[in-house]
């Protein structure tokens, strides 16, 4: 009788145990782990208010926030679920929507597909790999940088103007020692605003029309970029160049009746930037340039030219620790002179914009930034050929980590 009752209460220290002639058999190994076992899921939403202490309703940011300006309120800027996972050794695989995409200022909180792409590695530590499908262009430091790790509240108009919503669908080549991936990974997971891995070299070819838009010209865009972080001392700094070349189709949906534009459409595409950044530890830089052509309108003429343009930006940051709570202020002023191609009639800016603010996270689940924006904007199109805005706003934004 002790036996039995000494057995009833062992019973459940076994994952499964069975009393069969008199011994007591252990459960078997856990099963081999399946492929989906290694799928993980994170993401992210940003809800922002841009209209406190505005002094001008008609200033807006069509690439950027389409909640900046008149009727302009409280304002979904992304709402994100990512998919991702080393399904094998050399297979890795990333699926981001985007529930919160906003065509214009009047159709909001759309779901699009932003990222869906998977890696294949060439060896054993996957230095060398393949990306195939819809991910981010790689041109630009800040345009690969995500926007839940970004301290301003958008995109610099200069090299953003590059490449719409900074994705495009092709195939592109990484390299990287192993050395190099983990630092670009702890570069992130630090946070310390890093880019994430877009190899030290980065060649690839691509649709050109940006995301979610077919090609139109049967000609890829072709892109190379070199970009090394390394480590001085205390402080870690990553420095790069990139350029891409190619023929950018105008979409006639996009054109005013009466623009001049060529006759087939295709405009030369192409740009060259650099980029530095010294990460805050505690004191941090982040500055590029670009320069190259693409289309512009040109009020003149009342045509779409292949005209040259040039800008860029510099952040300077300070990220420090109060009580567990981390606080960065930050600035950053950006300059840009070109068009946008995929604005209507390849709109013709020059902007000069101030920000000053303040990212605050309690915790790593919530942060909200503060920011202050001094704006100078010329924006310019067949039916706005005189439009020059110039304003200041308060913007604030939440963001929930998950």
């Amino acid at each position: 009788m002790k036996l039995l009752t000494m057995l009833f209460f062992l019973f459940p220290l076994y994952g499964y145990s069975q009393i069969d002639s008199g011994m007591i058999k252990k459960a078997p190994d856990a099963l081999p782990k399946k492929w989906y076992d290694n799928i993980t899921i994170r993401g992210y939403t940003q809800v922002r208010y841009n209209r406190l202490f505005e002094t001008n309703e008609n200033l807006g940011n069509e690439q950027a926030d389409k909640s900046w300006g008149k009727d302009g309120g409280f304002f979904i800027r992304r709402m994100r679920i990512i998919f991702f996972g080393q399904i094998s050794k050399q297979v890795y695989f990333y699926i981001q929507p985007d529930f919160a995409s906003s065509p214009s200022s009047d159709k909001l909180h759309f779901a699009q597909l932003r990222d869906a792409f998977f890696d294949v590695g060439l060896d054993a530590d996957n230095e060398f790999r393949f990306r195939i499908g819809q991910s981010k262009v790689p041109f630009g430091f800040e345009n690969l940088q995500s926007s839940q790790n970004r301290l301003p509240l958008d995109r610099n108009d200069a090299l953003n103007s590059a490449v719409s919503n900074e994705r495009d669908l092709g195939v592109f080549f990484y390299w990287a020692p192993k050395a190099k991936r983990k630092l670009f990974s702890d570069l992130v997971s630090s946070g310390l605003k890093g880019s994430g891995d877009y190899g030290v070299v980065g060649l690839g070819v691509y649709n050109g029309q940006t995301a979610n838009s077919p090609e139109l010209n049967n000609e890829p865009h072709v892109i190379a970029r070199i970009s090394c972080p390394f480590e001085v001392g205390n402080q870690i700094i990553e420095a790069g160049v990139q350029g891409y070349d190619g023929k950018y189709v105008l979409a006639k949906s996009n054109l005013s009746s009466g623009v001049k534009y060529k006759k087939d459409l295709n405009y030369t595409d192409q740009r060259v930037a650099a980029s530095f950044v010294l990460f805050p530890k505690p004191f941090g830089i982040q500055a590029e340039y670009n320069i190259g052509n693409g289309p512009e309108f040109n009020k003149i003429t009342d045509s779409i030219e292949v005209r040259s343009l040039k800008g860029g930006y510099i952040t300077a940051s300070y990220m420090t620790i109060i009580k567990k709570h981390i606080v960065v202020p930050f600035t950053r002023f950006h300059y840009y002179e070109g068009g946008k191609k995929h604005e209507k009639d390849a709109r013709s800016y020059k902007v000069n914009e101030l920000e000053i603010g303040l990212e605050w996270q309690p915790v790593k689940q919530f942060e909200l930034v503060c920011m202050y924006t001094i704006s100078d904007r010329r924006y310019e199109d067949f039916a706005k050929q005189e439009n020059h805005q110039k304003g200041n706003l308060l913007r604030i934004q939440a963001q929930i980590n998950f």
